[in-house]
């Protein structure tokens, strides 16, 4: 997909100040352009891979990409989309967790096509004097008027100053960088326009803004670790077959936009009188990318073999415990596809059990053996 109209529509939610700006630019030129991400969590969700996606549309088109860990910023912690501060995250942490990122989407990004960086190369460095030309080119007024600090304040909650700071310290990468265009979620919208003003201010020149849509999760609502509802990239291909094949049918376009590359013609003439099937090829191409045909065909075996046909598994999905974990901790970390909600609701009305033995007391110790959640969801549990 290199050709500006699919650059510019795809996996893109809004570009500011204007579309036809940035068309005007790409045209004439290849530009710099980059995503931050703040290693701030060890695991990666489907949702997180449409910056990566999106980020690659660019590299492939030939434009230079630069993968930007938040080295810096993390140690402030992006206050978007929260009603809390986040806890401050050691440099062990970060380490740990860029590690695992860069395992995780080895398989969607090429990375002898972009450019990493961290922006603690030079946050860290900065002197309290570089601190304060920052800050002056941006309003204190205009930093609390963002809608989270706003609800916080309203309920009497505290801001800290230093999450004050994080849309400062975010934007300064733009400057830094000297880029012509920034991607990022729709959270992350007040954070890049930051970055866009800090541009024109301090290098005196333009900076646009893409963002990309958010994704829900397998129930319907938007997927979040702390909802239980996330394909995970770590899942395994049977895993992320089923929880394709269990979602809502209105979700499948959207999907097959965002987190596939089959040409958007293609999808447009999928038959809506043949939602199993274009699950299916949907849920396979998902498993290709991340597992490869061998995967792929792994789960679409699994599912055809058992969760359609719902005859007794021969090859069940296993998950790895730690002997002290509950019932309930260890059904959480299954890759169930449900909310955590759910989770407890079944458990609680009788619909687990480990070898025949019901389990309905949340805090029981989990035990090797095979798990039924519900009437055809099965789990090999393993104790490490």
């Amino acid at each position: 997909m290199t050709n500006n109209n699919d650059l510019l529509t795809r996996r893109v939610a809004k570009i500011l100040p204007s579309r036809e700006g940035l068309e005007k630019l790409i045209t004439g030129k290849k530009i710099r352009l980059y995503q931050g991400f703040d290693p701030t969590f060890k695991d990666l969700h489907l949702g997180h891979t449409i910056g990566f996606r999106k980020l690659m549309d660019f590299a492939r088109a030939g434009h230079e990409v630069i993968f930007l860990f938040g080295t810096g910023t993390v140690l402030a912690g992006d206050p978007s989309e929260r009603d809390t501060g986040r806890k401050l995250i050691t440099q062990e942490e970060i380490d740990e967790n860029i590690k695992s990122w860069k395992e995780q989407v080895s398989k969607i990004v090429d990375f002898n096509l972009v450019t990493i960086r961290q922006n603690g190369d030079w946050l860290t460095k900065l002197t309290l004097k570089d601190i304060i030309k920052i800050g002056s080119n941006i309003s204190a007024t205009q930093l609390f008027k963002r809608e989270n600090f706003t609800r916080r304040i309203a309920k009497g909650d505290v801001v800290w100053y230093h999450e004050t700071m994080y849309p400062l310290l975010q934007g300064y990468d733009s400057v830094v960088m000297d880029v012509d265009l920034e991607i990022g979620g729709t959270d992350q919208e007040f954070n890049m326009l930051i970055g866009r003003e800090l541009q024109k201010k301090m290098n005196n020149r333009e900076k646009f803004v893409l963002t990309t849509p958010m994704i829900n999760g397998v129930d319907g609502k938007k997927m979040s670790k702390s909802v239980g509802n996330c394909i995970w990239l770590t899942d395994n291909p049977e895993v992320i077959y089923e929880k394709i094949m269990s979602m809502s049918d209105d979700m499948i376009t959207t999907y097959y936009e965002l987190l596939t590359d089959i040409p958007m013609e293609e999808i447009k003439e999928l038959d809506p009188n043949k939602p199993i099937e274009n699950k299916k090829r949907l849920a396979y191409d998902i498993v290709r990318q991340l597992h490869g045909e061998d995967g792929a065909k792994t789960g679409q075996k699994y599912y055809d073999s058992f969760i359609q046909t719902k005859t007794a598994p021969t090859d069940i999905p296993s998950i790895t415990v730690k002997s002290d974990t509950t019932i309930l901790d260890a059904l959480k970390s299954a890759y169930l596809g449900v909310s955590n909600s759910d989770i407890k609701r079944t458990l609680e009305q009788g619909g687990v059990e480990v070898d025949g033995v019901r389990m309905i007391d949340p805090t029981t110790p989990i035990s090797t053996g095979t798990l039924k959640f519900g009437k055809r969801t099965y789990r090999k549990i393993i104790i490490k």
